[in-house]
């Protein structure tokens, strides 16, 4: 998805969305996104949607993530964060421990000759005579 749209930088004037931003300065913010036509009027056709926003704390710094909010309305979108955010983190948690796992998975094989089994004298280009 992300490389259709790197090669075609052209807008979709079909799927154009008008965005409003909401806070409550502590825990995060809501993106409504609301469906608009090309002449920048409400396109009832298409759903509103809600984007979740919030940072996690690791031992790396914070993490920014976004989320998905089932609702209707802004009412039912800030009543639905605190579940769909506990989620996105679950699911953000799972996957920074799996790319540690398969980061500390990986083999580290030795460069050059190994002293003992390949006859070799060293794995350094400095050769003693």
């Amino acid at each position: 998805m992300a490389d259709d749209r790197n090669q075609d930088p052209q807008m979709d004037a079909e799927g154009l969305y008008q965005e409003d931003n909401f806070t409550d300065r502590k825990v995060g913010a809501i993106r409504r996104l609301s469906p608009v036509r090309a002449d920048g009027s409400a396109d009832p056709s298409r759903p509103v949607l809600f984007i979740g926003q919030a940072e996690i704390m690791t031992n790396m710094g914070p993490v920014p993530i976004s989320f998905e909010i089932e609702a209707q309305t802004l009412a039912d979108a800030v009543i639905g964060f605190a579940p769909a955010a506990q989620a996105a983190i679950e699911r953000t948690v799972q996957q920074i421990q799996e790319m540690r796992r398969q980061q500390a998975s990986q083999l580290v094989v030795p460069q050059g000759p190994v002293p003992g089994i390949t006859g070799g004298r060293g794995g350094g280009k400095i050769q003693m005579p």
